[in-house]
């Protein structure tokens, strides 16, 4: 892995905490899942923002659901957790007006790996430096759910957009105070229409994703949790950053679903999966069984919506139509029944979607749920052709996608067997490429070698320059551990962000 000088020095020494008494103190916290009652929105507090700057980049390290088998895998799936999750996205934007890249990820204090910071920084690509992250707020929180998601306005303006873990913690909106500068953000007192057309407080959103209008408005694919069902996808317009539209449910199919989405120009489109109840699909039951493949698309805002065909559809997806809906990309529930974990969702030469997932036998960590895949499916204008990438070993393993200029499909992921900890989040970084739009793939290299800890979460900037191409966090995925934050370049060169003072 080579190591690049970006005007302070790099910190290269890792520590890993003991596993006993730290992990009992996080498996005690941790939030294993959101209540199951939805609380009122409130208005938040003003005094929430922070605006300080940090002495360097230090992510968070999380894990959710303790497996009972601590010799083997621990939990179902952990490590440095700052760019998690995919559902989070856009992490980071370039700006070409001022040639940089924005980004936000999930921080921590420099007296615990825990405490969940959102932090803003920014890479110049005319000097190749990396600002010093500016800490925006203390989420009150060791869930790295709650991680921050951004965008950029016409103007310039930085938003960005605080998630919350189902409905126990506030959500929060901050709009930098001035154009492409991280230094100061202010609170944005938000409000939405509710389903009684009120106007109400917007303080409470799940996995939100912000794309900019090219005006200063955004559309936004967002979950509300038990509403109706337990995790109901959404989408939500606003002209200005502080209104915001009535949502319109996706899918309220079974206990809900996951989605990614991506904007190109004025197309949004939604992939998404399904999660049967208790009673249905041979007992399989809630977030563990997620499956099955969907996409909606939508060219004016939500006004209308169309699967990729261009076949009108009416929203929500309900049970009714759940296996009939031409929404459905591919069914996962026969003949073999398979796992869906969406990864991410770009867009061809022609403007066509192309979505990355990982598919598994089960969610349990180990050898058992294989084999898994990280798989293709892309749309050629008249039918939906489907591929393998590369063999992982984890659900949660995967990364991004690049459609670039010359016709290169490139795919830079964090995935097993050769992980520090196999069987567990991520692993080595490798790039593979196709040269024939993603028909098959190849392993160009390995990105990363012999490292302490697992990498995961490979995130892929909007418009993403190639000095600035990929960044993640790395952790242990075995036990607490301190998790570090990188950067990669479209040749592979891998930069460790300094830790600074702690």
């Amino acid at each position: 892995m080579t190591n690049v000088f970006i005007c302070f020095i790099v910190a290269c020494v890792s520590s890993v905490f003991a596993a006993g008494v730290e992990t009992a103190k996080i498996l005690a916290s941790v939030d294993a899942d959101p209540p199951e009652t939805t609380t009122k929105d409130e208005p938040v507090a003003a005094n929430i923002t922070l605006n300080k700057k940090d002495t360097g980049f230090r992510g968070i390290w999380y894990q959710i659901r303790y497996t009972g088998d601590a010799g083997k895998y621990v939990y179902k799936y952990s490590g440095g957790l700052g760019t998690y999750c995919t559902r989070h996205t856009p992490l980071a934007v370039y700006r070409p007006e001022v040639d940089k890249t924005f980004f936000c990820y999930g921080g921590t204090s420099p007296t615990s790996n825990f405490q969940l910071w959102h932090m803003v920084a920014e890479f110049d690509h005319q000097t190749g430096q990396v600002s010093m992250p500016t800490l925006l707020l203390d989420k009150k929180t060791n869930n790295a759910h709650d991680n921050p998601t951004m965008s950029v306005d016409a103007d310039g303006h930085i938003w960005i957009f605080s998630t919350s873990h189902g409905t126990r913690r506030p959500s929060y909106i901050h709009k930098s105070k001035r154009p492409y500068n991280i230094d100061a953000f202010e609170l944005i007192p938000s409000t939405k229409i509710d389903e009684n057309d009120n106007v109400v407080p917007f303080t409470n959103f799940s996995y939100f994703q912000p794309w900019s209008d090219g005006a200063t408005g955004f559309s936004a694919f967002l979950t509300i949790y038990r509403d109706p069902v337990h995790r109901t996808i959404q989408f939500m317009r606003t002209t200005d950053g502080v209104n915001w539209s009535k949502p319109q449910r996706i899918s309220i199919a079974g206990r809900g679903a996951y989605q990614i989405s991506a904007q190109h120009g004025k197309k949004l489109v939604s992939a998404f999966n399904y999660h049967p109840t208790g009673e249905k699909e041979q007992g399989k039951i809630d977030v563990d069984w997620r499956t099955n493949l969907y996409m909606v698309q939508t060219l004016d805002n939500g006004q209308t919506w169309q699967a990729v065909d261009g076949t009108p559809v009416t929203l929500p997806m309900t049970d009714d139509d759940y296996l009939t809906t031409p929404m459905l990309v591919r069914n996962y529930m026969t003949p073999s029944w398979r796992n869906v974990y969406l990864t991410d969702v770009n867009f061809d030469e022609d403007g066509n979607p192309i979505v990355m997932y990982v598919t598994t036998y089960g969610a349990t960590p180990g050898p058992d749920g294989g084999p898994r895949h990280i798989e293709l499916a892309r749309w050629d204008g008249t039918q939906w052709l489907f591929s393998v990438i590369a063999d992982c070993d984890h659900a949660f393993d995967g990364g991004s996608i690049y459609v670039e200029a010359d016709g290169t499909w490139r795919v830079i992921a964090a995935l097993g067997p050769n992980a520090p900890q196999p069987y567990g989040t991520g692993g080595e970084v490798s790039q593979f490429v196709s040269e024939n739009r993603g028909a098959t793939w190849t392993k160009l290299m390995d990105m990363t070698a012999n490292s302490p800890y697992n990498h995961s979460h490979v995130r892929r900037p909007v418009n993403a320059k190639e000095d600035f191409y990929a960044f993640w966090a790395d952790g242990h995925s075995r036990q607490p551990s301190e998790s570090n934050l990188y950067y990669a370049d479209k040749a592979g060169n891998v930069t460790q962000l300094p830790r600074g003072n702690e």
